[in-house]
Protein backbone atom coordinates (compact mmCIF):
# COMPACT_ATOMS: atom_id res chain seq x y z
CA UNK A 1 0.00 0.00 0.00
CA UNK A 2 2.74 2.50 0.82
CA UNK A 3 4.72 1.57 -2.44
CA UNK A 4 0.97 2.64 -4.42
CA UNK A 5 0.99 6.15 -2.32
CA UNK A 6 4.47 6.88 -2.86
CA UNK A 7 3.84 6.27 -6.71
CA UNK A 8 0.64 8.12 -6.73
CA UNK A 9 3.06 11.11 -5.17
CA UNK A 10 5.56 10.98 -7.43
CA UNK A 11 3.29 11.09 -10.57
CA UNK A 12 0.85 13.83 -9.05
CA UNK A 13 3.78 16.35 -7.60
CA UNK A 14 6.75 15.76 -10.64
CA UNK A 15 6.63 14.98 -14.31
CA UNK A 16 9.01 12.66 -15.72
CA UNK A 17 12.34 14.29 -16.23
CA UNK A 18 13.56 14.84 -19.23
CA UNK A 19 16.47 12.78 -20.29
CA UNK A 20 18.57 16.41 -21.76
CA UNK A 21 18.03 17.91 -17.80
CA UNK A 22 21.04 20.41 -18.19
CA UNK A 23 23.75 19.84 -15.35
CA UNK A 24 22.15 22.92 -13.56
CA UNK A 25 19.49 21.35 -12.49
CA UNK A 26 21.07 17.05 -12.70
CA UNK A 27 23.48 18.25 -9.69
CA UNK A 28 22.19 18.89 -6.26
CA UNK A 29 25.06 20.87 -5.36
CA UNK A 30 23.36 23.87 -7.29
CA UNK A 31 20.62 25.40 -5.13
CA UNK A 32 20.88 29.00 -6.55
CA UNK A 33 18.69 29.85 -10.03
CA UNK A 34 21.41 30.14 -13.07
CA UNK A 35 22.56 33.36 -14.46
CA UNK A 36 20.72 32.05 -17.43
CA UNK A 37 17.05 32.82 -16.07
CA UNK A 38 17.92 36.27 -15.99
CA UNK A 39 17.85 36.55 -19.61
CA UNK A 40 14.22 35.67 -19.48
CA UNK A 41 13.06 37.22 -16.64
CA UNK A 42 14.68 40.79 -18.87
CA UNK A 43 12.61 39.35 -21.77
CA UNK A 44 9.55 39.17 -19.33
CA UNK A 45 10.53 42.67 -18.01
CA UNK A 46 10.66 44.33 -21.55
CA UNK A 47 7.07 42.26 -22.38
CA UNK A 48 5.64 43.84 -19.22
CA UNK A 49 6.47 47.46 -20.07
CA UNK A 50 5.34 46.75 -24.01
CA UNK A 51 2.01 45.69 -22.77
CA UNK A 52 1.17 48.38 -20.26
CA UNK A 53 2.93 51.01 -20.88
CA UNK A 54 0.95 52.13 -23.54
CA UNK A 55 -1.97 53.07 -21.18
CA UNK A 56 0.10 56.13 -19.22
CA UNK A 57 1.02 57.48 -23.26
CA UNK A 58 -2.63 57.49 -24.50
CA UNK A 59 -3.12 61.16 -24.82
CA UNK A 60 0.71 61.08 -26.26
CA UNK A 61 -0.23 58.79 -28.71
CA UNK A 62 -3.59 60.33 -29.81
CA UNK A 63 -2.29 63.67 -30.37
CA UNK A 64 0.93 62.83 -32.24
CA UNK A 65 -1.10 60.63 -34.56
CA UNK A 66 -4.09 62.52 -34.51
CA UNK A 67 -6.57 60.13 -33.45
CA UNK A 68 -9.32 59.93 -30.29
CA UNK A 69 -8.49 58.68 -27.33
CA UNK A 70 -10.82 55.99 -27.55
CA UNK A 71 -9.04 55.29 -30.85
CA UNK A 72 -5.98 55.20 -28.75
CA UNK A 73 -7.34 52.58 -26.32
CA UNK A 74 -7.63 50.59 -29.84
CA UNK A 75 -3.98 49.99 -28.97
CA UNK A 76 -4.71 47.72 -25.55
CA UNK A 77 -7.15 45.97 -27.21
CA UNK A 78 -5.39 45.19 -30.17
CA UNK A 79 -2.58 43.93 -28.01
CA UNK A 80 -4.85 41.61 -25.96
CA UNK A 81 -6.52 40.30 -28.78
CA UNK A 82 -2.58 39.91 -30.29
CA UNK A 83 -1.69 38.09 -27.13
CA UNK A 84 -4.91 35.56 -27.12
CA UNK A 85 -4.72 34.95 -31.22
CA UNK A 86 -1.39 34.72 -31.58
CA UNK A 87 0.41 32.22 -28.70
CA UNK A 88 -1.91 28.86 -30.10
CA UNK A 89 -1.02 29.86 -33.48
CA UNK A 90 2.49 30.90 -33.64
CA UNK A 91 3.17 28.19 -31.42
CA UNK A 92 1.55 25.57 -34.01
CA UNK A 93 4.09 26.45 -36.43
CA UNK A 94 6.76 26.85 -34.63
CA UNK A 95 6.49 23.65 -32.27
CA UNK A 96 9.28 21.73 -34.38
CA UNK A 97 11.84 24.50 -33.89
CA UNK A 98 14.07 23.65 -30.58
CA UNK A 99 13.46 25.89 -27.45
CA UNK A 100 16.59 28.51 -27.52
CA UNK A 101 16.48 28.98 -31.42
CA UNK A 102 12.65 29.49 -30.78
CA UNK A 103 13.22 32.01 -27.77
CA UNK A 104 15.52 33.62 -29.93
CA UNK A 105 13.23 34.04 -32.65
CA UNK A 106 10.49 34.90 -30.44
CA UNK A 107 12.54 37.77 -28.96
CA UNK A 108 13.64 38.61 -32.89
CA UNK A 109 9.92 39.43 -33.72
CA UNK A 110 9.43 41.07 -30.17
CA UNK A 111 12.62 43.87 -31.13
CA UNK A 112 11.14 44.19 -34.32
CA UNK A 113 7.43 45.00 -32.89
CA UNK A 114 8.87 47.65 -30.99
CA UNK A 115 11.39 49.04 -33.38
CA UNK A 116 8.25 49.45 -36.04
CA UNK A 117 6.30 50.70 -33.34
CA UNK A 118 9.45 53.80 -32.38
CA UNK A 119 9.06 54.80 -36.23
CA UNK A 120 5.53 54.23 -36.95
CA UNK A 121 3.92 57.34 -38.98
CA UNK A 122 0.34 56.23 -38.45
CA UNK A 123 -2.01 54.99 -36.62
CA UNK A 124 -2.28 51.72 -38.72
CA UNK A 125 1.28 50.81 -38.67
CA UNK A 126 1.01 51.29 -34.63
CA UNK A 127 -1.61 49.34 -34.12
CA UNK A 128 -0.19 46.48 -36.53
CA UNK A 129 3.79 46.63 -35.08
CA UNK A 130 1.56 46.40 -31.55
CA UNK A 131 -0.38 43.12 -32.89
CA UNK A 132 2.80 41.82 -34.26
CA UNK A 133 4.69 42.63 -31.26
CA UNK A 134 1.82 40.69 -29.44
CA UNK A 135 2.30 37.60 -31.22
CA UNK A 136 5.61 37.13 -29.46
CA UNK A 137 4.22 37.64 -26.20
CA UNK A 138 2.68 34.11 -24.88
CA UNK A 139 4.21 32.11 -26.92
CA UNK A 140 7.82 33.60 -25.10
CA UNK A 141 6.72 33.44 -21.67
CA UNK A 142 5.30 29.73 -21.88
CA UNK A 143 8.67 28.14 -23.78
CA UNK A 144 10.53 30.48 -21.43
CA UNK A 145 8.44 28.96 -18.41
CA UNK A 146 9.01 25.24 -19.87
CA UNK A 147 12.52 26.00 -20.41
CA UNK A 148 13.21 27.24 -17.00
CA UNK A 149 12.34 23.97 -15.69
CA UNK A 150 14.73 22.36 -17.42
CA UNK A 151 17.22 24.51 -15.82
CA UNK A 152 17.11 23.69 -12.33
CA UNK A 153 16.69 20.81 -9.72
CA UNK A 154 13.00 19.26 -10.21
CA UNK A 155 12.16 20.42 -6.66
CA UNK A 156 12.79 24.25 -8.20
CA UNK A 157 10.99 23.83 -11.05
CA UNK A 158 7.89 26.56 -9.56
CA UNK A 159 10.47 28.84 -8.10
CA UNK A 160 11.74 28.82 -11.63
CA UNK A 161 8.90 29.67 -13.34
CA UNK A 162 7.89 32.45 -11.08
CA UNK A 163 12.00 33.90 -11.44
CA UNK A 164 10.42 34.20 -15.07
CA UNK A 165 7.12 35.84 -14.34
CA UNK A 166 8.71 38.55 -12.19
CA UNK A 167 9.97 39.95 -15.08
CA UNK A 168 6.20 41.08 -15.82
CA UNK A 169 5.21 42.31 -12.04
CA UNK A 170 8.82 43.76 -11.71
CA UNK A 171 8.38 45.78 -14.70
CA UNK A 172 4.90 47.27 -13.25
CA UNK A 173 6.70 48.33 -10.23
CA UNK A 174 9.99 49.83 -12.14
CA UNK A 175 9.68 49.64 -15.74
CA UNK A 176 6.05 51.10 -16.41
CA UNK A 177 6.76 54.55 -14.12
CA UNK A 178 10.15 55.02 -15.37
CA UNK A 179 9.04 54.35 -19.14
CA UNK A 180 5.52 56.44 -18.65
CA UNK A 181 7.92 59.33 -17.54
CA UNK A 182 10.59 59.04 -20.26
CA UNK A 183 7.89 58.92 -22.82
CA UNK A 184 6.23 61.92 -21.23
CA UNK A 185 9.50 63.68 -21.45
CA UNK A 186 11.10 62.90 -24.56
CA UNK A 187 7.81 61.62 -26.57
CA UNK A 188 6.05 58.82 -26.22
CA UNK A 189 8.12 56.90 -29.23
CA UNK A 190 11.53 57.15 -27.20
CA UNK A 191 9.70 54.33 -24.42
CA UNK A 192 8.96 51.99 -27.44
CA UNK A 193 12.94 52.38 -28.27
CA UNK A 194 13.94 52.11 -24.29
CA UNK A 195 11.72 49.06 -24.74
CA UNK A 196 13.47 47.71 -27.71
CA UNK A 197 16.89 48.10 -26.31
CA UNK A 198 16.10 45.90 -23.29
CA UNK A 199 14.75 43.18 -26.25
CA UNK A 200 18.24 43.40 -27.60
CA UNK A 201 20.08 42.79 -24.02
CA UNK A 202 17.61 39.93 -23.50
CA UNK A 203 18.56 38.31 -26.69
CA UNK A 204 22.27 38.54 -26.77
CA UNK A 205 21.80 37.30 -23.16
CA UNK A 206 19.88 34.22 -24.16
CA UNK A 207 22.06 33.12 -26.94
CA UNK A 208 24.64 34.01 -25.03
CA UNK A 209 23.86 32.04 -21.62
CA UNK A 210 21.09 29.88 -22.17
CA UNK A 211 22.42 26.17 -22.70
CA UNK A 212 21.08 24.19 -25.61
CA UNK A 213 18.92 20.92 -24.03
CA UNK A 214 18.30 18.09 -25.81
CA UNK A 215 14.69 17.68 -26.52
CA UNK A 216 14.41 14.51 -28.64
CA UNK A 217 12.04 14.45 -31.59
CA UNK A 218 9.45 16.96 -31.10
CA UNK A 219 5.61 16.12 -30.46
CA UNK A 220 3.61 16.33 -33.53
CA UNK A 221 0.39 18.73 -33.48
CA UNK A 222 -2.04 15.97 -33.25
CA UNK A 223 -0.10 15.32 -29.77
CA UNK A 224 0.14 18.78 -28.94
CA UNK A 225 -3.56 19.43 -29.58
CA UNK A 226 -5.32 16.50 -27.58
CA UNK A 227 -3.08 17.65 -24.61
CA UNK A 228 -5.14 21.01 -25.40
CA UNK A 229 -8.44 19.51 -25.93
CA UNK A 230 -8.49 17.26 -22.19
CA UNK A 231 -10.76 18.36 -20.04
CA UNK A 232 -8.52 18.42 -16.79
CA UNK A 233 -6.26 21.06 -19.19
CA UNK A 234 -9.04 23.00 -20.00
CA UNK A 235 -10.76 23.23 -17.00
CA UNK A 236 -6.98 24.57 -15.55
CA UNK A 237 -6.91 27.06 -18.22
CA UNK A 238 -10.36 28.19 -17.36
CA UNK A 239 -9.56 28.61 -13.85
CA UNK A 240 -6.44 30.73 -14.42
CA UNK A 241 -8.95 32.84 -16.19
CA UNK A 242 -10.63 33.00 -13.76
CA UNK A 243 -7.70 34.25 -11.41
CA UNK A 244 -7.28 36.60 -14.04
CA UNK A 245 -10.80 37.98 -14.32
CA UNK A 246 -10.48 38.55 -10.44
CA UNK A 247 -7.50 40.43 -10.56
CA UNK A 248 -8.80 42.74 -13.76
CA UNK A 249 -12.34 43.10 -12.61
CA UNK A 250 -10.73 45.39 -9.45
CA UNK A 251 -7.95 46.71 -11.15
CA UNK A 252 -9.35 48.23 -13.96
CA UNK A 253 -11.23 50.69 -12.21
CA UNK A 254 -8.56 50.35 -9.10
CA UNK A 255 -8.55 54.47 -9.44
CA UNK A 256 -12.19 55.23 -9.08
CA UNK A 257 -12.39 52.84 -6.12
CA UNK A 258 -9.59 54.19 -4.32
CA UNK A 259 -10.72 58.03 -5.12
CA UNK A 260 -14.45 57.73 -5.10
CA UNK A 261 -14.93 56.01 -2.29
CA UNK A 262 -12.18 56.35 0.22
CA UNK A 263 -11.12 59.91 -0.40
CA UNK A 264 -7.82 59.46 -1.93
CA UNK A 265 -6.13 62.19 -4.22
CA UNK A 266 -5.62 60.98 -7.77
CA UNK A 267 -2.10 61.44 -7.10
CA UNK A 268 -2.19 59.34 -3.99
CA UNK A 269 -2.99 56.49 -6.05
CA UNK A 270 0.22 56.37 -8.39
CA UNK A 271 1.91 55.34 -5.09
CA UNK A 272 -0.58 52.79 -3.87
CA UNK A 273 -0.45 51.24 -7.58
CA UNK A 274 3.32 50.61 -6.66
CA UNK A 275 2.73 49.40 -3.24
CA UNK A 276 0.10 46.81 -5.08
CA UNK A 277 2.81 45.60 -7.57
CA UNK A 278 5.18 44.97 -4.78
CA UNK A 279 2.74 43.13 -3.26
CA UNK A 280 2.44 41.05 -6.25
CA UNK A 281 6.25 40.50 -7.23
CA UNK A 282 6.22 38.99 -3.56
CA UNK A 283 3.17 36.80 -4.46
CA UNK A 284 4.47 35.66 -7.45
CA UNK A 285 7.54 34.34 -5.92
CA UNK A 286 5.95 33.03 -2.52
CA UNK A 287 3.52 31.06 -4.36
CA UNK A 288 6.30 29.26 -6.54
CA UNK A 289 8.11 28.44 -3.44
CA UNK A 290 4.52 27.08 -2.25
CA UNK A 291 3.78 25.51 -5.25
CA UNK A 292 7.21 23.58 -5.07
CA UNK A 293 6.42 22.79 -1.90
CA UNK A 294 2.63 21.37 -2.18
CA UNK A 295 1.32 22.19 -5.52
CA UNK A 296 -2.58 21.94 -5.31
CA UNK A 297 -2.97 22.29 -1.55
CA UNK A 298 -0.84 25.75 -2.04
CA UNK A 299 -3.15 26.61 -4.92
CA UNK A 300 -6.36 26.09 -2.94
CA UNK A 301 -5.52 28.13 -0.35
CA UNK A 302 -4.16 30.53 -1.96
CA UNK A 303 -7.64 31.14 -4.33
CA UNK A 304 -9.05 30.69 -0.71
CA UNK A 305 -7.54 33.66 0.80
CA UNK A 306 -7.83 35.66 -2.75
CA UNK A 307 -11.78 35.38 -2.73
CA UNK A 308 -11.68 36.31 0.99
CA UNK A 309 -9.12 39.27 0.29
CA UNK A 310 -11.71 40.43 -2.26
CA UNK A 311 -14.80 40.54 -0.16
CA UNK A 312 -13.10 41.95 2.40
CA UNK A 313 -12.66 44.87 0.14
CA UNK A 314 -15.58 45.95 0.40
CA UNK A 315 -15.75 46.69 3.70
CA UNK A 316 -12.22 47.96 3.81
CA UNK A 317 -12.64 50.61 1.30
CA UNK A 318 -14.24 53.12 3.41
CA UNK A 319 -11.55 53.42 5.66
CA UNK A 320 -8.14 54.98 3.70
CA UNK A 321 -5.91 52.45 5.54
CA UNK A 322 -7.51 49.41 5.88
CA UNK A 323 -8.03 49.55 2.23
CA UNK A 324 -4.15 49.92 1.38
CA UNK A 325 -3.35 47.13 3.62
CA UNK A 326 -6.04 44.99 1.91
CA UNK A 327 -4.65 45.70 -1.82
CA UNK A 328 -1.23 45.15 -1.24
CA UNK A 329 -2.45 41.52 0.78
CA UNK A 330 -4.70 41.24 -2.27
CA UNK A 331 -1.69 41.92 -4.93
CA UNK A 332 0.39 39.03 -2.95
CA UNK A 333 -2.90 36.71 -3.25
CA UNK A 334 -3.58 37.73 -6.89
CA UNK A 335 -0.03 36.69 -8.20
CA UNK A 336 0.43 34.14 -5.57
CA UNK A 337 -1.19 31.13 -8.21
CA UNK A 338 0.60 31.89 -11.35
CA UNK A 339 3.38 29.81 -11.01
CA UNK A 340 1.24 27.11 -9.48
CA UNK A 341 -1.19 26.99 -12.24
CA UNK A 342 1.90 27.21 -14.51
CA UNK A 343 3.31 24.20 -13.37
CA UNK A 344 -0.05 22.22 -12.87
CA UNK A 345 -0.65 22.48 -16.62
CA UNK A 346 2.87 21.61 -17.54
CA UNK A 347 2.46 18.25 -14.86
CA UNK A 348 -0.58 17.25 -16.78
CA UNK A 349 0.74 17.75 -20.52
CA UNK A 350 4.30 16.58 -19.37
CA UNK A 351 4.77 14.37 -22.86
CA UNK A 352 3.91 17.79 -25.50
CA UNK A 353 3.54 20.84 -22.94
CA UNK A 354 4.24 23.70 -25.42
CA UNK A 355 1.02 24.22 -26.79
CA UNK A 356 -0.95 23.90 -23.48
CA UNK A 357 1.49 26.08 -21.51
CA UNK A 358 1.86 28.63 -24.26
CA UNK A 359 -2.81 29.15 -24.53
CA UNK A 360 -2.23 29.68 -20.69
CA UNK A 361 -1.32 33.19 -21.52
CA UNK A 362 -4.14 33.55 -24.05
CA UNK A 363 -6.65 32.02 -21.38
CA UNK A 364 -5.24 35.00 -19.57
CA UNK A 365 -6.13 37.49 -21.38
CA UNK A 366 -8.84 36.50 -22.17
CA UNK A 367 -9.77 36.52 -18.47
CA UNK A 368 -8.40 39.80 -18.14
CA UNK A 369 -10.51 40.73 -20.77
CA UNK A 370 -13.77 39.25 -19.02
CA UNK A 371 -12.79 40.88 -15.79
CA UNK A 372 -12.74 44.10 -17.29
CA UNK A 373 -16.21 43.94 -18.61
CA UNK A 374 -17.74 42.22 -15.41
CA UNK A 375 -16.22 45.22 -13.26
CA UNK A 376 -17.97 47.44 -15.76
CA UNK A 377 -21.00 45.59 -15.46
CA UNK A 378 -21.17 46.16 -12.03
CA UNK A 379 -20.71 49.51 -12.32
CA UNK A 380 -23.80 50.25 -14.29
CA UNK A 381 -25.95 47.77 -12.32
CA UNK A 382 -25.03 47.41 -8.68
CA UNK A 383 -22.79 50.19 -8.56
CA UNK A 384 -18.98 51.17 -8.10
CA UNK A 385 -18.99 49.64 -4.36
CA UNK A 386 -19.87 46.35 -5.69
CA UNK A 387 -16.95 45.47 -7.90
CA UNK A 388 -14.47 43.60 -5.29
CA UNK A 389 -18.05 41.23 -4.57
CA UNK A 390 -18.46 40.27 -8.39
CA UNK A 391 -14.36 40.06 -8.48
CA UNK A 392 -14.80 37.70 -5.19
CA UNK A 393 -17.44 35.34 -6.91
CA UNK A 394 -15.50 34.82 -9.32
CA UNK A 395 -12.53 34.07 -7.37
CA UNK A 396 -14.53 31.97 -5.78
CA UNK A 397 -15.73 30.02 -8.83
CA UNK A 398 -11.69 29.13 -9.69
CA UNK A 399 -11.28 27.59 -6.14
CA UNK A 400 -14.80 25.78 -6.61
CA UNK A 401 -12.83 24.64 -10.31
CA UNK A 402 -9.60 23.54 -8.38
CA UNK A 403 -11.42 21.25 -6.01
CA UNK A 404 -13.09 19.47 -9.01
CA UNK A 405 -9.89 18.85 -10.85
CA UNK A 406 -8.84 17.65 -7.48
CA UNK A 407 -11.79 15.52 -7.83
CA UNK A 408 -11.29 14.35 -11.37
CA UNK A 409 -7.72 13.55 -10.51
CA UNK A 410 -8.75 11.34 -7.71
CA UNK A 411 -11.02 9.44 -9.33
CA UNK A 412 -8.75 8.86 -12.33
CA UNK A 413 -6.06 7.63 -10.05
CA UNK A 414 -7.92 5.86 -7.45
CA UNK A 415 -11.37 4.49 -8.88
CA UNK A 416 -11.44 2.07 -5.88
CA UNK A 417 -12.47 5.08 -3.76
CA UNK A 418 -9.41 6.27 -1.63
CA UNK A 419 -9.45 9.43 0.75
CA UNK A 420 -10.12 11.96 -1.09
CA UNK A 421 -8.77 14.14 1.53
CA UNK A 422 -5.43 12.08 2.24
CA UNK A 423 -4.78 12.08 -1.41
CA UNK A 424 -4.93 15.82 -1.32
CA UNK A 425 -2.16 15.81 1.42
CA UNK A 426 0.47 14.21 -0.87
CA UNK A 427 -0.79 15.72 -3.98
Amino acid sequence: MSKTKHSLHASAEEPQEDTGRSSASGSGKKRTFPLSLLCLTIGAFAIGMTEFIIMGLLPNVAADLNVSIPQAGQLITGYALGVAVGAPILTVFTHKIPQKKLLVLLMCIFILGNALSVIAPTYGLLISARILTAFAHGTFLGVGSILATKLVTPDRRAGAVSVVLAGLTIANIIGVPFGTFIGQQLGWRSSFGAITILGIISLLGIIRFIPVIPQGPPANLGQQFRNLIRPQVLLVLLIGAMGCGSLFAVFTYITPLLVDISGFAEQSVTWILVLFGFGVTLGNMVGGRLADWKLMPSLIVNFAILAVLLAVLTLTLHHPVLAVITIFLWGVAAFGIMPGLQIRIMNMTREAPLLATTSSHSAFNLGNAAGAYIGGFAITHTGLISVPLYAAVIAALGLVGLLFSLLMHDRKASPEGADVMHQASVY
